[in-house]
Order: structure tokens, then sequence, then C-alpha cells
């Protein structure tokens, strides 16, 4: 019994099981070992809180105990997810050590291929099977382990709270391993994005909500026709949290308006047009959006990419050299192409560009049957841009907002 037995969607009339992420495996792991090992007592299991609210019932596999180490596992289980990682297990192994080694590691980094992870008195690192980062742009420093950002804090928090419950005052060192993630990454986007070695720990929640491509586009579908039968002529986008998090914090509009299309554009536009909606504005980070510049309508890297395609061939329509196209070619990352040519000053002609292509895709895409704009990001760079349309929608959508007010 994991705790999921009752958590569900219904998509297509199917009931889709929920599941736990790779960050779930590993914070789950390292509470079992460190328990074990501050405690000397024998567990089979654990309950995990999660971001989500959801606790969770996880088994430890594989438990191996030494003088001053235990390492334990627990098995992924995507629930109905399709998911290369379901199935695998991911492993922690938490040490004492003295507060002589712990400097020692420290103090010996290596700032461009190895860094750990350090809060206080545990370090945290990846092993086999987890990959490391090579190149900038992305939520950990090069030479990081790719943990993300919610699985270390919830990796960090069970290995404190433990230290804690049992008085050790010590040092503990982490090490997250997966067995399996080299032969996975090799399918995901890591090696890509410039992670090498293996997969990501992964998970906003902690919990894998299944949606499967036709369901979710029905889910989309669903919603923007709430909105629509509300009143909303003109409807706010964003395809995932990185749009919606900007729309919050940097925009004027209503932030509860937005709905969620994930990568799936052109099919939001479709289904737009045919319920008779007026107009939408996108509000999407560059990684995700420039891909549109080409006409790319499916987002997922699965699809397409052509991210450092356009944003070279944009850098030489803005004046770019053939050593920065190359330069950009050769970029990992989004913000790191837009790092290249903000170096050589021709980021706002390029992203002017970039804007112009977008526009013209969204209308080929709409044959001009309604009014279609975005407002594009990067989370270094702030506002990159945005299309002919956009403030025209952005004056729409509040209008619609003020008067639905009026009305309450």
């Amino acid at each position: 019994m994991t705790g999921l037995e009752d958590k569900y969607i219904i998509k297509n009339n199917k009931r889709l099981r929920y599941g736990y992420t790779t960050g779930s495996c590993a914070a789950g792991a390292t509470r079992g070992a460190a328990r074990m090992l501050l405690s000397g007592e024998a567990l089979s299991e654990v309950e995990l809180q999660t971001p989500k609210g959801i606790t969770l019932n996880l088994q430890l596999h594989d438990i191996t105990k030494g003088e001053n180490y235990v390492s334990c596992a627990v098995q992924k289980d995507a629930g109905d997810d399709p998911d290369t990682t379901n199935g695998i297990l991911v492993y922690a192994k938490v040490e004492k050590i003295s507060a002589e080694v712990a400097k020692n590691i420290i103090d010996n980094q290596n700032t461009d291929s190895k860094k750990v992870i350090i809060h206080s008195s545990i370090i945290l690192d990846g092993g086999v099977g987890v990959g490391r980062v090579t190149k900038p742009g992305l939520s950990q420093k090069v030479g990081e382990a790719a943990i993300n950002p919610v699985p270390k804090a919830m990796i960090l928090r069970e290995a404190e709270e433990a230290a804690q419950e049992y008085d050790y005052e010590g040092y503990l060192k982490i090490t997250i391993s997966v067995p399996e993630g080299e032969e996975i990454s090799k399918k995901t986007f890591n090696p890509r994005l410039g992670i090498m070695g293996g997969i990501s720990i992964l998970g906003t929640s902690g919990i894998v909500e299944p949606m499967s491509e036709r369901a979710l586009i029905a889910s989309i579908q669903v919603e923007m026709k709430q909105h629509f039968c509300q009143g909303e002529n003109y409807i706010l986008v964003t395809p995932g949290n990185y749009g919606a998090d900007y729309l919050r914090e940097h925009m004027t509009i209503p932030f509860e308006n937005n709905i969620k299309c994930s990568n799936y554009v052109g099919e939001t536009i479709d289904m737009a047009i045919d319920m008779g909606v007026k107009g939408i504005l996108f509000v999407a980070h560059i990684g995700k959006f420039v891909k549109v510049a080409a006409g790319i309508m499916n987002t997922h890297s699965h699809c397409a990419d052509g991210r450092m395609e356009v944003l070279c061939a944009s850098a030489i329509r803005a004046g770019g050299t053939l050593e920065c196209a190359r330069e950009i070619l050769e970029a990992g990352t989004t913000d790191e192409a837009l790092a290249v040519i903000d170096r050589y000053g021709i980021l706002e002609e390029t992203m002017a560009i970039v804007m112009e292509k977008i526009q013209f895709y969204l209308d080929h895409r709409s044959y001009e049957q309604i009014l279609l704009g975005a407002v594009v990001f990067s989370n270094v760079y702030g506002l990159l841009g945005q299309t002919r349309d956009a403030r025209k929608l952005m004056g729409a959508i509040q209008e619609q907002a003020d008067a639905k007010t009026d009305k309450l």
C-alpha cells in the first residue's frame, strides 16, 4: 500500500493511477537510510510527506549496512504515466563522516567537473547513474549532480530531521545513485542539456499525475471551454509552470485566468477557433516558444527541436558573425545561447526577428481567423520581446476581467 491507491484521474473514460517521482524515491531512500544509520533499528518501509500533501508509504529494497553507513533503495512507480524511469531503483547511501573528511571533500572539489551540494553539516552528491551538469543555464551549478531543487530540499529535510530526532551533531554524506540511470539517460534530453552520465532526479510535487497526450489535449479543451462559457473571449495561455510564474510575478493582467497548454500550441489554437474564441495571448519561456518561430506547433523535445537553429538564423539576420553562429549552435540551453548573442551585442535585434517569426507562424496556423500573440521571456534575461498583437491582447484580457469584476 503506497498511499496512492485512491489517487487517480479519469481521462477518456479510463482510470489512470498516480505515481511518484524519482525525487520522492531519493528522499524516501534517504529517510530510510538515515534513520537506520542513526537509530540502529531495522526498517522495511518509510512514510514520506510529499510537497503535494500526499503521504507515501515506500518499501525499502536492497538494504546494506556498514559500520558507518547504510544504503537502501526505493523503486520508482510512475503509475499509469508513460515514463522511461518506471520500475528503476533509486538508492541513497548515508554515511557518518568526520569533520576532517568533510573538509577534505569540500576543499578537493574540482569546480570544472565535480561539485558537491553543501547544506550545514550535510554533503549531498550524485553517484552512479545520476547525471552531472556540464553547462550553465540550469537550476544546478556546473559540476553538481542533476538533483533538481525540490528533490534536493526533500532529501536534505529527511537527513536533517533524522539527525535532530536522534541527536546526531556530526557530518553526514548522502550519495544518490541509480544503477540503470546512465543507460536510461540516452533516451532523455539530458545529453543535449549538458547533463552527462545519467538521469536527473526530478519532481516539483513528488507525485506523478498521469497524462496521456490525447487526455491532456482533451483536458485543455475542457478548461478552455469553461473560460469561454464564463464570457472570456480572449484567452490567456501559459505552456507550463515557468510561464505561469512569470505571469504572476511580472505582469499585471489577471494571473488566475490563465490556462496551461503544455506543448500543444497548435492544438490549442485549433480548439480556440472551433470554439469561437476571439484571441489568445501566450506567455511563454523562450526555451519552448522559440520553436514556434520555426513553425513547430508541438514544442515537446520528442517531436522537434530547432531551438539553436532558429536563434542562429535570427542572429545572422540581425548581423551576427559566423563565429557567433558557431557558438550558438554549440549551446546546450537557450539561456546559454542568449548569453552568446548578448555578448555579440545583438540580443535586442535578434529577439525582434524571433518575435516577427513567431507572429507569422501563429497567424499561419490560424489562417488569421483569430487574434494571436505572445510574450516571451527568459528566467535569466527577463522579458525578451512580445509579438505585434501582444499588447492589443493584453488590453482585451484586462478589459474583460474588469467587466467581469463590475458585474459582481
